[in-house]
């Protein structure tokens, strides 16, 4: 396992990160995502991606469960702060500085730690004055409840106004977890170049665009029993946009590509964000230990130019590069 820096810190986090979005306390059964969990770590994963809306907070008990037992400081463990969560009430989303500070104390005690690695806002919340977000993350840091801070799917616009304030008010904003793949390059157009500029890393979900680009989707034909996108709890209704005959044709064009690179297809997907230098980490998640085994094999991995060449040809007519799409991530008002 290879690890890089999360964007201008020292901070190293493991290049393929395990992250419990669609699978604990949802998906799987306890016990197999615990032994996923453990498999990551014999895999030489260390770093753990989660948030408090996952499950509506049960993942982050599971995974405390899973990590029991390993030394806290060998972990790099992140989790997320925005979605409506328990009762759903006034004050239970959005990230005003009670939701923030009742956000990081539920998370922590659940995940039984007395630190994060890293604190994320989930979403931007427009519904309140981005002075009071930023102040409250501060405060967490200065308080040693979270190392470092990051966000969520903000815009260009968004990353440099937080990251002002950020500096204006002594901590760093260090990362975004945008969504990312060969086949949804919506933040190459401004996301990174600000990021870069300010020295924000980017750590992408769904680097195979929710298992499109594993290749098991096949145009004509109905999606695999047990797939993602027959199962309702495992994000079903994120794969849609994938599931057009023409984008699964043009996936289907790198199968030679990723067999004369001598890599499988989940391989070539996670191998590619990878190449992208201001990518700190690809979240992968599993349902069963041997998924990872496959994952984990696409760290290190260097894309010669004829293979993302090869990719760009198959893929970029049919991939969403418009930057304008990441406007629409964040809800003006907030879920209820």
């Amino acid at each position: 396992m290879e690890y890089r820096y999360l964007g201008n810190s020292g901070f190293k986090v493991s290049e393929i990160t395990y992250g419990n979005w669609v699978t604990h306390a949802s998906q799987v059964e306890n016990d197999a995502a615990i032994a996923t969990v453990h498999k990551a770590l014999d895999l030489g994963i260390t770093t753990f991606d989660t948030a408090d809306a996952y499950a509506n907070t049960a993942a982050e008990e599971v995974l405390a469960e899973a990590l029991k037992g390993q030394r806290r400081e060998s972990l790099e463990i992140f989790t997320k702060v925005y979605f409506p969560i328990g009762p759903k009430g006034p004050n239970d989303h959005g990230l005003s500085r009670k939701h923030i500070m009742d956000g990081i104390n539920g998370s922590l005690r659940r995940l039984n730690v007395d630190y994060v690695d890293l604190f994320q806002a989930h979403r931007y919340d427009h519904e309140t004055p981005l002075e009071e977000t930023m102040q409250a993350f501060a405060d967490i840091v200065r308080q040693g409840k979270a190392l470092y801070i990051g966000v969520s799917e903000w815009t260009a616009e968004q990353l440099r106004e937080g990251h002002a304030l950020a500096t204006k008010l002594g901590f760093q904003l260090i990362s975004n977890q945008p969504q990312y793949s060969a086949l949804w390059r919506v933040i190459e157009g401004k996301v990174v170049p600000v990021s870069e500029e300010l020295g924000i890393s980017q750590i992408v979900w769904s680097p195979m665009a929710q298992g499109v680009l594993s290749g098991k989707y096949l145009p004509g034909q109905q999606a695999p029993a047990g797939s993602r996108a027959t199962d309702e709890k495992s994000g079903a209704q994120f794969i849609q946009n994938f599931l057009r005959d023409e984008t699964l044709e043009a996936v289907q064009k790198l199968k030679p590509v990723a067999e004369q690179a001598g890599l499988t297809m989940p391989q070539l997907a996670i191998a590619w964000v990878l190449q992208n230098s201001n990518v700190a980490a690809a979240l992968v998640g599993a349902s069963r230990p041997e998924q990872l085994e496959d994952s984990v094999k696409a760290s290190g991995v260097t894309l010669d130019d004829d293979t993302l060449r090869a990719i760009d040809e198959a893929l970029l007519p049919v991939a969403v590069t418009d930057p304008e799409n990441t406007y629409s991530v964040s809800p003006k008002a907030r879920l209820v």
